[in-house]
């Protein structure tokens, strides 16, 4: 039976081979995280002691044993954990986890949307470098990782100008251990070591409470908001699409033959990327009512030269730049709510209220989220399930006619754009 021994504050192997007694060394210092991490190693070598397959090279290449015991006629392929044990024996130590964390960034950078990039950056500086950095990624064990997962539960956001003394949302943390648990699961594979994240569960989500408007308040809204913004609040509010996705409209996306508004890119953070997700590249089928609204939006000419207006932004500031988010929210959105004495919300509302004027109407659930630009209907009956009623299969014409029996002042129908 073998031992993990210490000798000089480092570990090493202590175990018999052939009846021979042999002692490994290590460079791993006295931690209960290296103890365990080498008992399984041991645990490995006396499995295949047991079973005929024990071959001293696959555990200890560079050891000056390895060649004395000799090679198996057929070898056995390393595991993880050899693969691991042959870097400790060769004195190769394990990076930290930053240059780890760096190294993982940069290989999955090809892959990531810009804002997904930027996202990921946020959660290293601000969470995972100041906790984990210095340290080895082999010596970040299970009781670490729950260790830190209980402290950001706990932890009030760093970043956050309001809603002082408030702990990071489940979904926050659960992002922030999402990156942790993909570096540590590369840095796994790479340097052959058990993963620590294995076995450990996301933290359970409450149910998202939406605040969607009723169809008087949008009425209300849409009517008291200023003119050069009533054909964007008619978008928003009866296509269900997203502030980048509106925001990234140009002339091209719209298809009057087809009366359908194409999604093909979003501006966010001050630049033009791909869609969310290949589920977000969509067809928003237009309204009668979403129909006049761009109908009254066209710039003059458009009818006799529309492609000159191709590249051209449907709704855009008074210099032809895209909308800034803040600003509308700042400087438009709260300020309308205040006056009409409704509820604040995010103008994200607007979108869960064009889902759920959809359900009202009775269209099929498939027809809803294709709209939305979910691939199933599985979120659309886990948010908007109070607000389903018995279904019909539709195609969109239902929310059609209530909007026409509902909307009597239509939209504004000058030709304006967004200031």
């Amino acid at each position: 039976m073998g031992s993990v021994s210490n000798r000089g504050g480092y570990l090493y192997f202590d175990f018999r081979a052939q009846g021979e007694r042999c002692r490994e060394y290590t460079k791993l210092k006295d931690t209960p995280a290296n103890r365990r991490k080498m008992q399984k190693v041991l645990d490995r070598i006396e499995q295949a002691m047991v079973d005929g397959t024990f071959q001293y090279s696959n555990f200890f290449p560079q050891s000056r044993k390895a060649e004395k015991f000799g090679p198996l006629l057929t070898p056995m392929p390393q595991t993880a954990v050899q693969a691991a044990m042959a870097n400790i024996a060769n004195g190769e130590p394990l990076p930290t986890f930053e240059g780890m964390a760096r190294r993982w960034q940069e290989q999955k950078q090809p892959e990531w949307r810009r804002t997904y990039a930027q996202s990921v950056d946020s959660i290293l500086e601000t969470h995972l470098l100041p906790e984990f950095g210095a340290t080895p990624v082999g010596e970040i064990d299970r009781g670490a990782l729950l260790d830190f997962r209980k402290a950001l539960s706990e932890r009030s956001p760093r970043t956050a100008k309001s809603g002082e003394g408030k702990s990071l949302r489940p979904a926050t943390v659960n992002r922030i251990m999402g990156i942790l648990r993909m570096i540590m699961e590369e840095a796994s594979l790479t340097y052959g070591f058990p993963n620590p994240c294995i076995g450990i569960k996301r933290l359970k989500n409450p149910r998202i409470d939406i605040q969607p408007f009723t169809l008087d308040e949008v009425r209300l809204l849409i009517s008291s908001v200023r003119s050069d913004y009533k054909p964007y609040l008619t978008v928003r509010f009866f296509t269900g699409m997203r502030s980048g996705e509106v925001h990234g409209l140009m002339w091209k996306h719209i298809d009057f033959e087809r009366d359908q508004v194409l999604v093909r890119q979003t501006f966010t953070q001050g630049e033009f990327d791909d869609t969310k997700t290949d589920g977000s590249l969509r067809e928003v089928d237009m309204s009668a009512t979403v129909r006049e609204a761009l109908m009254s939006m066209r710039p003059v000419g458009y009818d006799e030269k529309p492609r000159e207006f191709e590249d051209q932004l449907v709704f855009a500031t008074g210099a032809g730049k895209p909308i800034d988010n803040g600003n509308f929210i700042a400087r438009v959105w709260n300020p309308l709510l205040r006056n009409l004495n409704l509820r604040v919300r995010r103008p994200y509302q607007m979108r869960h209220t064009a889902a759920t004027l959809w359900l009202a109407a009775g269209e099929a659930p498939e027809w809803i989220a294709r709209q939305l630009g979910h691939t199933t209907t599985e979120m659309l009956f886990r948010v908007y399930s109070r607000y389903v009623p018995n279904l019909t299969r539709r195609d969109g014409s239902a929310f059609n006619n209530l909007l026409a029996a509902a909307m009597n002042d239509g939209v504004n129908e000058e030709n304006s754009h967004a200031a």
